[in-house]
């Protein structure tokens, strides 16, 4: 399987070049074209019931699509729905963390799964992670450009939840609020408060070694900024 990113980092495209009998899953709503020879199955995600629940409430499509290249070798291209860049990252029978919305595709082989996270619902932004394990070509997207970051051993690192795009299984972490740790009820609202006077809330914690891919916007923060400009209805 050969691939190119064309168009980085606002407006990025993956193309995807298939020899026959290979094939690449991809989430729904993925595709942006395709040569006739490469045939589509959409599969609910998970692999059951349970798992499409968990995809859902993770902020994932309950569906994935598998593009195979059945009679002979096609192009297939992929781009996300936001404006936003694409990583690849080639896995060696590893495990990435990957933040809902930001896999874009992968090897058919992964294994994929949802997994839930406490750390992630006291941040309130990404109260899953997806855990993609195999060997094969993984296709990051994000809101923004990406921008990887490879840590040393001990090294730590902070990033706010919101710009995470996705990390290595093998690195250490966990949330704190922005401001730091508190002692105490004053401590913890002393804290709170410097938070939402910075307008940051929580962060993720890295300790390396290993690699974090970070993107440089946030939907939510756009999002908002785009609020006063909305029309209002009147009286």
């Amino acid at each position: 399987m050969k691939y190119e990113i064309l168009y980085q980092p606002s407006y990025s495209l993956a193309v995807v070049h298939l020899d026959k009998g290979e094939q690449i899953m991809a989430e729904s709503g993925a595709m942006v074209s395709m040569s006739p020879t490469i045939k589509l199955e959409a599969k609910v995600s998970g692999g059951g019931f349970f798992g499409a629940v968990k995809s859902a409430v993770g902020g994932e499509s309950i569906f994935r699509t598998t593009f195979r290249a059945e009679d002979g070798p096609g192009e297939l291209t992929l781009a996300p729905a936001a404006v936003g860049d694409i990583a690849a990252v080639n896995l060696q029978g590893s495990r990435f963390f990957v933040q809902p919305g930001s896999y874009l595709a992968g090897d058919s082989g992964f294994n994929i799964s949802v997994q839930g996270s406490l750390r992630g619902m006291l941040s309130g932004e990404g109260l899953f992670l997806l855990t993609v394990e195999g060997t094969g070509l993984l296709l990051l997207t994000s809101f923004g450009a990406i921008h990887s970051k490879e840590l040393a051993p001990g090294e730590e690192y902070l990033v706010d939840t919101g710009h995470i795009v996705a990390f290595e299984a093998g690195i250490d972490y966990h949330l704190e609020k922005a401001s730091g740790k508190s002692q105490g009820v004053g401590g913890f609202l002393k804290g709170m408060v410097q938070s939402a006077m910075s307008g940051e809330g929580f962060v993720c914690r890295y300790r390396g070694p290993g690699r974090i891919y970070i993107q440089t916007r946030q939907l939510a923060g756009f999002a908002n900024q785009l609020i006063p400009f909305l029309p209002r209805p009147s009286n």
